[in-house]
């Protein structure tokens, strides 16, 4: 992860579905990961594991990718919060998705949030009022598959987060590795 640390009172950990597949006539609702994301999903999970932002509780769209990319990430964790699969999630603009994260019970002092763009991005450029201009860029230029970025508010709960009250503090785009050619351990990820 990139940015300056601190303890926040409140956490947002938004984290894009990993890459997925188009295989012919699957509904979009229902496309699987593909072998990238397969592998990028873990290292996403180890990632905010070695950074320190493990979740409270998780919110999930319902799309495949995403519960796949929720499961790949959670299992390389020793004990993965409560996840809470939610259909709203899935389509949803930035505006929803505030409304959505405002719901969190105030006790949760990180939330991991996983879904899709263009929604995630628009969030993240929404709520996050101040930051270091290069992690603003980073978001403006590119959210890809399996990108992670970590917005902090000192907002008393979840109700009071509105549009500008939170810093952009961290950015990642973890990628697995693929098996090397000879079967030994990881080499260069490649697809």
């Amino acid at each position: 992860m990139t940015g300056p640390g601190g303890t926040p009172s409140r956490r947002l950990v938004v984290l894009r579905h990993a890459k997925s597949a188009w295989p012919p006539g699957v509904p979009d609702h229902e496309r699987p990961l593909g072998p990238r994301g397969r592998r990028d999903a873990p290292a996403a999970g180890r990632v905010l594991a070695g950074a320190g932002f493990l979740p409270d509780l998780a919110l999930c769209s319902t799309a495949v990718r995403a519960r796949r990319t929720w499961e790949l990430a959670a299992a390389t964790w020793a004990t993965p919060p409560p996840v809470r699969f939610d259909p709203r999630l899935y389509g949803a603009g930035a505006g929803e998705l505030v409304d959505i994260v405002r719901e969190t019970p105030a006790e949760v002092g990180t939330l991991l949030l996983v879904g899709h763009n263009p929604g995630l991005e628009e969030l993240v450029l929404t709520l996050a009022g101040d930051g270091p201009a290069d992690l603003l860029d980073e978001v403006r230029t590119k959210f890809p598959t399996s990108a992670i970025a970590v917005l902090t508010s000192h907002a008393p709960d979840w109700s009071a987060l509105t549009p500008g009250t939170a810093a952009l503090t961290a950015t990642a785009v973890p990628r697995g590795t693929a098996p090397r050619k000879d079967g030994r351990g990881d080499g260069p990820r490649g697809d």
